[in-house]
């Protein structure tokens, strides 16, 4: 009876376990549920079994699995301005009543009256007298406070969706199957690092210590008895184009076997990615969907991708027709 009993236990055991296994299998089946099947997807996919099969020739350690991500235009929106200049732009109104002189200075008085094409012909100068205006001159912790503030309730133009939630859904699944597949995943942009930290976790999974991006200095010094460090409107380093694989260098210390970007600012992250031994998987993700999103590409003010495209083409790269390849492009559009 006993005997009976026992079997019974182990079939109703193992009957549950392969119940189990089965929701498992079904619910892993399609890791990419906001890609439409093709080349594109099954690219990704082919890519990620081939370097964690052991027995592939193409075999990835796990602490070798290390796959950087371009931020702006790659996993969120970029227009019709970078979303850290709409930052620093808010910022400016905010600030306005302290500087009244503003009203007649430039670049500030064209932020004060939202005239974004007298901002953008101030240049490279113009612009980052507004980034250094507006990301300086106090602490760490008080620049954190300001940015979470502005990131949990400041709304973009067109959609009226806060920023946050205007990130890409299929990239956020990449993002978790890459992960669930023992990959490490680090941000690496030309953005500023300390706008980036306080909410990637949230946003994306990926903890501040997984983000490199441009960066201006600070110095410790003592605030009403307390160490502090003080943000100063001077440069530091620039996390684009060239310095990207730099800042991988020097911030990460090992070569991505994966890199995905969206513009010619990530060609030499992606160049430097591809020359490394084994198997390697470059993605540009391309923004052809003017109803969804915004379609641009080489003539762009912000992400051009021209030299990247060509070379992708020429090379082999994986391209994301972000019209095509994805059913989705936000997680609100889900709901």
């Amino acid at each position: 009876m006993k005997k009976k009993y026992f079997l019974l236990l182990i079939i109703v055991l193992v009957t549950g376990l392969l119940t189990t296994c089965k929701q498992s299998t079904t619910e892993n089946s399609n890791p990419l549920s906001s890609w439409n099947d093709g080349k594109t997807k099954q690219s990704i996919i082919d890519f990620v079994n081939d370097v964690t099969n052991e027995a592939s020739p193409d075999y990835v350690k796990p602490v070798d699995r290390i796959a950087t991500f371009d931020n702006d235009g790659t996993l969120w929106s970029e227009q019709p301005n970078y979303f850290q200049f709409a930052f620093a732009f808010d910022r400016i109104k905010t600030m306005a009543p302290d500087h009244p002189e503003w009203k007649n200075t430039q670049p500030f008085k064209a932020v004060l009256e939202n005239d974004m094409k007298t901002i953008m012909e101030s240049g490279m100068k113009g612009l980052m007298e507004i980034m250094m205006t507006t990301h300086a001159g106090m602490t760490t912790e008080e620049f954190v406070h300001i940015v979470m503030e502005w990131i949990n309730t400041a709304k973009h133009p067109k959609t009226n969706k806060l920023y946050k939630e205007m990130v890409f859904q299929p990239m956020l699944e990449l993002l978790d199957y890459l992960r669930a597949n023992e990959f490490k995943t680090y941000i690496v942009s030309g953005g500023g690092i300390e706008f980036m930290r306080p909410w990637t976790e949230e946003v994306y999974g990926i903890p501040a210590d997984q983000v490199v991006g441009s960066s201006g200095k600070v110095k410790f010094e003592i605030k009403d008895g307390q160490p502090v460090l003080i943000k100063l409107p001077e440069l530091n380093f620039i996390d684009d184009k060239e310095g990207k694989p730099v800042g991988i260098h020097q911030f990460i210390g090992k070569r991505p076997i994966a890199a995905f970007g969206n513009s010619d600012g990530d060609l030499q992250m992606l160049q430097w990615t591809a020359v490394g031994e084994g198997k390697r998987l470059m993605l540009y993700v391309h923004h052809t969907d003017a109803d969804r999103e915004w379609a641009y590409d080489r003539e762009s003010h912000i992400g051009k991708l021209d030299k990247g495209l060509n070379e992708a083409n020429e090379k082999g790269w994986v391209v994301v027709d972000m019209k095509n390849d994805w059913k989705v492009i936000y997680p609100f559009e889900m709901k």
